[in-house]
């Protein structure tokens, strides 16, 4: 039997023809227990130093706080499952690990883009008014795009779709249409618990709860200060972000990376950056690698402490003279952690006291560094 030739099957078609692999529509006001859900999480402390989290959360934690007049909403998904499993890069000691989320483009862009187009075919087709939202504002697309349909939140809290794994991007268009809603997505985790047994650093104090404070992702991509010691090592080589609970999945089976938006497709010097070239950037050289990418926003001190996290980890003594030489950077978090790093790597070399990183990085070691960078093929400029 061939489908009614609906608004919400037009609207569905129109998100295909946008490179959109999942749609779904809900109220506007379908998940009322999110927002106990989130004051809960908050008053426990679990979002660690995102105080914007609790700034705005009586507003996040329902669309009709933010805009009172959303009757709908619809959420779409974009895919951007990996071509290979991102757990394989763990034992490369020399590299910084990526989050394969963060390879490519900026999903904030792409994913916006796709709305926006959506949107104006909505409005030309049934008029109504309406906000596009990708992460930035205080939606919580997760539990939105689990009423919508598109799947349901995992163990490890993510969105879990049966046809696409956890790989997918989400945006939402609120809208004041009354459209017909889709059933909600079904939990299918079972007894599974592969999510929680990967996780590197205990984040996850039960079955579908995440305490951020101890998320790697978190640890490297939304704190600012120093990163507490006793997660330092669990960290390994990875330098932004943390891809283990959402690899283990096994739903991941069913994800097809010929689906992935070509946009999220990982640059080459994204894909596995030495750390010894992340070690030796400036403000300007962060800014060029990294421009086109999410990873724009922690800026260099963040990325270079997440570095030396990862080169304390390796204990490669050729690391030795780049972490030496960032002990007395301005940046006092940066300093510490080339400190803790210098001493993984050389404790003989840490104890000489102040002055280190003249001494275990010459200019001609600098200047060797520099030229090993230019001669690499420079950042391609994105769309």
């Amino acid at each position: 039997m061939i489908a009614p030739d609906t608004l919400e099957n037009r609207i569905k078609a129109e998100a295909r023809r946008f490179g959109f692999v999942a749609c779904g529509i809900t109220r506007a006001d379908a998940v009322p227990q999110a927002a106990d859900r989130l004051r809960t999480w908050i008053a426990e402390g679990a979002h660690g130093s995102m105080e914007w989290m609790a700034a705005r959360a009586e507003q996040r934690g329902a669309p009709t706080a933010l805009w009172p007049e959303a009757r709908s909403a619809i959420l779409l998904g974009l895919s951007y499952a990996p071509p290979e499993d991102p757990r394989a890069l763990e034992a490369e000691r020399r590299i910084g690990r990526i989050s394969v989320y963060a390879q490519g483009q900026d999903y904030h862009d792409i994913v916006k883009r796709g709305l926006k187009a959506l949107a104006r075919w909505l409005v030309a087709e049934a008029g109504g008014d309406l906000k596009v939202f990708v992460d930035t504002a205080p939606v919580m697309e997760k539990p939105l795009a689990e009423a919508a349909g598109l799947g349901w939140q995992g163990k490890h809290t993510n969105l879990l779709s049966r046809e696409h794994g956890n790989w997918l991007f989400l945006g939402a268009i609120l809208t004041s249409l009354d459209l017909a809603p889709d059933a909600p997505g079904e939990d299918h985790c079972g007894s599974c618990d592969a999510c929680q047994r990967a996780c590197p650093t205990d984040a996850f104090p039960a079955p579908y709860q995440l305490d951020a404070r101890r998320c790697i992702s978190y640890l490297t991509i939304e704190h600012k200060g120093p990163i507490p010691e006793e997660f330092r090592g669990a960290i390994g080589n990875r330098i932004y972000g943390c891809d283990d609970c959402l690899a283990a999945c096994p739903w991941n089976k069913f994800a097809d990376a010929a689906q992935a938006n070509l946009a999220f497709h990982g640059r080459a010097e994204l894909k596995a950056p030495e750390l010894a070239d992340l070690l030796a950037l400036d403000d300007a050289a962060f800014r060029q690698v990294f421009a086109g990418s999410p990873i724009k926003r922690i800026g260099r001190g963040r990325m270079v402490r997440n570095a030396l996290i990862a080169a304390g980890n390796s204990g490669l003594a050729e690391l030795a003279g780049p972490v030496g030489a960032l002990v007395a950077d301005d940046d006092a978090v940066i300093a510490e952690a080339a400190a803790w790093a210098l001493q993984k790597i050389s404790p003989s070399l840490s104890r000489e006291g102040e002055g280190v990183g003249a001494r275990v990085c010459a200019p001609e070691d600098s200047a060797a560094l520099s030229d090993a960078r230019s001669a690499r093929d420079p950042p391609q400029p994105l769309p």
